[in-house]
């Protein structure tokens, strides 16, 4: 049977001599690997369709077991996220994070519009890290990780002051705060973001501004819960983390 996919390729294997295993996320079937015959040999039709990244309608030659890739229709070249570094890695850390914890076997809509929102942001110049960080938070409940964020997770009140807590699994109102010593006080700005990140439709969000000292501190949030609850640590983690490094060892120009 022929299935005409959209999709993105988030990982590749080389197989055999000249044959690419190709994972790719798509609109109707979910997460799926695909064989690429001949997609190693220079001249093959499928070697710009099996690069990390590609935006494409594939057809798949499918019966039983694993399919393969017969051709695809680039849909987006992504130039910016192909070309900019920065933008590569923060896109390197999504596809790898969605390959992480979206299982194969079923259609994740959900998750597909999810990554298609990431990088076409990114690829569109928009604020790779503050994208990270929605993407972060939207992806968690795949992990099986939900955290109560609508009211405190111990009394389910919705008003008041609110910290965060890892140990009671989400926000702590400050009728509560003495059930967690080590509790992240959050400011009321804080609480809304953290709220649209993982609530708000990704079609919904708009353009997002975030100051530098509001990603950190919502980063240090989501980081431990992917680390301590979920024992996720992605390789393209450490790729962001030597460019963080490299641009904060660059000297910074005097303001006028």
């Amino acid at each position: 049977m022929l299935h005409k996919w959209e999709g993105y390729v988030l990982r590749t294997h080389d197989y055999g001599e000249a044959n690419k295993v190709v994972v790719l996320m798509t609109r109707e079937a979910g997460k799926v690997a695909v064989m690429a015959r001949g997609a190693r040999r220079p001249k093959s039709r499928l070697a710009s369709m099996t690069q990390v990244f590609t935006h494409a309608m594939f057809m798949v030659q499918k019966y039983t077991g694993m399919g393969s890739l017969t051709q695809g229709e680039q849909l987006d070249a992504l130039r910016h996220l192909r070309s900019d570094i920065t933008a590569m890695a923060y896109g390197s850390y999504i596809v790898e994070l969605v390959d992480r914890v979206v299982e194969e076997g079923e259609p994740q809509p959900y998750a597909f519009d999810i990554l298609q929102y990431a990088l076409k942001a990114i690829d569109e110049e928009v604020d790779p890290e503050a994208i990270m960080l929605i993407t972060e938070w939207k992806l968690l409940p795949y992990t099986g990780v939900q955290p109560m964020l609508n009211g405190c997770a111990a009394c389910s009140s919705t008003d008041g002051e609110f910290a965060f807590s890892f140990t009671q699994g989400g926000f702590l109102c400050h009728r509560c705060f003495h059930l967690d010593d080590y509790i992240i006080r959050l400011k009321p700005a804080y609480v809304r973001l953290i709220r649209m990140f993982y609530n708000v439709p990704v079609d919904q969000i708009g353009a997002i501004t975030l100051k530098q000292e509001t990603k950190n501190f919502i980063h240090k949030i989501i980081s431990t819960i992917y680390e301590e609850q979920t024992g996720i640590r992605l390789k393209s983690k450490k790729f962001i983390e030597q460019l963080e490094r490299m641009d904060a060892q660059l000297p910074k120009r005097e303001s006028d």
